[in-house]
């Protein structure tokens, strides 16, 4: 029976020992709320890190026990893992990266070979009980590795993987010395989850830059295999927040706290102790606001909560030094006997009180420096249940994509975050009615019930989408089914591009001439009874004709614009004229001065604009600027604008390999036609060819082609079978 394993961190359960026995309580976190309704489900499974340390092997026998009564599967980890694997590498080395403060990041050896040990411990877990088709559901930045290493050992099994973190920029991840790998582990993944669409591009950057894999749009396509990577907003589970206002200790707390501020307005600020939270500054924007404009004093009360976090960490230990000194100080300057201005609690409070606070708070001030979501904001929006309040939410986190209605600040201008809460707590009730009730829907609908389906939802499409790739793939069946069409035919014709079907790209376009090996290829299909081959390319016709003219092929150089029969000489298309060049000519000098690395290519009847040698993203910024002012230039003169495998060609419309193609197919009967290319111009061959034809795209799964091949590599292997009598 087919199951849903997921695999995270931590388990989903608090772990405490009372009279030398563990208890086991089931977490109320968001993510294992969310999960809930799948891993207790049937015999779904959800793996992770039980959150103590326990090495006696028969406490951890008895552990394993009644967790698996729970649908739960523990991975135990020794002190000495704790420390490296979690301690060190995920919170010393990626979570500072990945929030933006990699001054704080350590690069240690010894941190990176326990996080890719602790990985495999987990990989060894999920695969002594991962069957062929069941779905994994990787979670979080602790298990970068995972996917990877269990795509190596299953690679047929579906898996998706979600970031819960930001994703950083290039310039701040390429500081990882293990960045490579941790790409390559990623995208062990079939879909791959971020909270905002910023992170989704910052990650598809660094894999276009660092791995030598070939995006299109949100596809990845890395190791013949395409991976989809898409934006997927958490959320909460809001009717749980909605209906706790109700409950009788939440009214009884509610009611306390209307004793306790009786006139003050709260603003409510809840955090993990952590120094990507901005609690520091929020603290100075709110002491800005009682010197500025001293008649708050009295009126406005700062409730902040902070919840202890790796307090024994240099960092950390520092930062709550110096909330506590500010607070301090705070308090100190301004307090009156019956009034503290700051109510500041460094301890995690129970969820009836959260949700006291929450329904009581007129402010909520959520303004973390980076944040892959930050759930508060939802839970504060999710239990107003009046429709009234204030939040001020950074513009980092990533909540702040979603609840546009808040008053969305800049965490490090403290001006700002002052004037946000002057202006929410002199809000008028109808505008803080309308803000909410639309942040309200917002939440409400992208809850956490309907996150967890589309993300499942969506993994269950990308792997049919995989699977139809695979089916036109040209595998050894298809192959077989090919060769055996090809040796029934009595007339053939083949039809084959040159740059990047039958040899390999290269920088300089002059240094990709043909091989030894290459020659003898042709050279022996062409002999064969029965065939006709056709060298169809984009190239200009003296390099085509230097280079195979000789041999016994026919050649059709610049999309169609010459041709030439085997034994025949060139000619020319009828018609065509190359005065538009002294237009276009000069747009595409004036790019090629500003851009380092790229050049012009002239040819009969078109122009060739190469960036391959430009530094990336430069290439394509400047290539998009040269189609927009060629599309203007272009319209009217019969010309037509195609963009290829970086490079950017225009040409005469007449000129069209596909015609060319008919043209050929004209002068005979064929019971096989076969044609094969890799660039946009062969899809123009593709499309016109009869339907029965065996087409064949070259590195991508994206075309009108029936088929596709990887690589030249691959289609130099193919021929070669066609030759043979096997």
């Amino acid at each position: 029976m087919r199951k849903t394993i997921i695999v995270s961190n931590r388990l989903p359960v608090k772990m405490m020992e009372q009279d030398g026995e563990y208890v086991l309580q089931a977490s109320e976190g968001g993510l294992a709320t969310g999960l809930g309704s799948i891993y207790r489900e049937g015999n779904n499974i959800w793996i992770g890190w039980p959150g103590q340390e326990i090495s006696d092997s028969k406490e951890q026998e008895k552990i394993t026990a009644q967790l698996r009564q729970m649908n739960l599967m523990p991975v135990f980890l020794t002190e000495e893992e704790i420390n490296n694997f979690y301690e060190g590498f995920s919170n010393e080395t990626l979570w500072p990266v990945f929030h933006y403060m990699s001054v704080y990041a350590r690069y240690e050896q010894v941190y990176w070979d326990a996080y890719y040990q602790v990985n495999k411990k987990f990989r060894d877990i999920v695969l002594s009980v991962a069957e062929q088709g069941d779905t994994i559901w990787v979670q979080d930045y602790q298990l970068l590795l995972l996917p990877g290493m269990i795509r190596a050992e299953m690679p047929e099994i579906s898996i998706g993987f979600f970031q819960h973190i930001p994703f950083p920029s290039f310039e701040l991840f390429r500081l990882i010395p293990w960045r490579a790998e941790i790409l390559e582990g990623m995208l062990g993944a079939d879909l791959m989850g971020f909270h905002t669409f910023d992170d989704t591009r910052y990650f598809l950057e660094a894999v276009n830059r660092l791995l030598s894999a070939k995006t299109t749009a949100n596809v990845v396509n890395y190791n013949d295999r395409a991976i989809v990577v898409e934006t997927f907003p958490m959320g909460i589970d809001d009717k749980k927040y909605g209906e706790l206002g109700q409950d009788p200790q939440v009214l009884s707390n509610i009611q306390q706290l209307k004793d306790t501020f009786k006139t003050e307005k709260m603003i409510l600020s809840i955090d993990r102790l952590d120094y990507s939270k901005g609690i520091l500054q929020r603290l100075h924007a709110f002491e800005l606001l009682l010197q500025m404009y001293p008649e708050y004093v009295g009126k406005v009360v700062l409730y902040m909560i902070v919840v202890p976090s790796r307090d024994s960490v240099p960092q950390y230990k520092q930062l709550r030094e110096d909330i506590d000194r500010k607070v301090g100080h705070i308090n100190a300057k301004f307090r009156t006997l019956s009034w503290h201005p700051v109510q500041y609690f460094y301890r995690s409070f129970p969820m009836e009180m959260l949700s006291a606070l929450y329904n009581f708070a007129d402010i909520c001030l959520v303004t973390p420096m980076r944040d892959g979501m930050n759930l508060v904001s939802k839970e504060y929006v999710a239990s107003r249940n009046n429709n009234d309040g204030v939040l001020i939410l950074s513009e980092m986190a990533g909540a702040s994509k979603e609840l546009i209605d808040a008053i969305i600040v800049n965490p490090n201008n403290i001006g700002s975050i002052m004037t946000a809460i002057m202006e929410a707590v002199n809000m008028p009730l109808d505008d803080q009615q309308r803000r909410m009730k639309a942040m309200r829907q917002v939440v409400s609908k992208f809850n956490i019930h309907h996150w967890v389906k589309l993300f499942m939802d969506r993994l269950q499409e990308v792997n049919t989408m995989q699977q139809n790739m695979l089916a036109r793939r040209v595998n050894p069946e298809t192959a077989m089914y090919i060769r055996q069409e090809y040796r029934k035919a009595q007339s053939r014709i083949i039809f084959l591009d040159y740059d990047g079907t039958l040899v390999g790209f290269q920088a300089n376009i002059d240094q990709a001439s043909p091989d030894p090996d290459l020659y003898q290829l042709l050279r022996e299909l062409a002999a064969i009874p029965g065939n006709r081959i056709v060298m169809i390319s984009g190239r200009n016709h003296d390099t085509l004709g230097k280079w195979f003219g000789h041999m016994p092929l026919d050649l059709v150089a610049e999309h169609g614009a010459w041709q030439k029969t085997k034994n025949g000489d060139w000619f020319q298309l009828p018609g065509l004229s190359d005065k538009w060049k002294q237009e276009i000519l000069p747009l595409m000098e004036m790019v090629t001065d500003r851009t380092p690395g790229s050049f012009i290519e002239e040819k009969s009847y078109s122009l060739v604009w190469h960036y391959r040698k430009v530094e990336a993203g430069l290439g394509e910024l400047r290539a998009n600027e040269l189609m927009s002012t060629l599309r203007y230039y272009t319209q009217e003169k019969g010309l037509q604008i195609l963009p290829g495998d970086m490079v950017i060609e225009v040409k005469n419309v007449e000129i069209n390999k596909g015609k060319a193609a008919l043209s050929w197919l004209q002068e005979g009967s064929y019971d096989f036609i076969m044609a094969m290319g890799d660039d946009v111009t062969d899809e123009d061959i593709f499309k016109d060819l009869p339907p029965e034809s065996y087409t064949i795209k070259v590195g991508s799964q994206v075309s009108a082609a029936r088929y596709y091949l990887r690589s030249f590599h691959e289609v130099r292997h193919f021929l070669r079978t066609l030759k043979s009598n096997k």
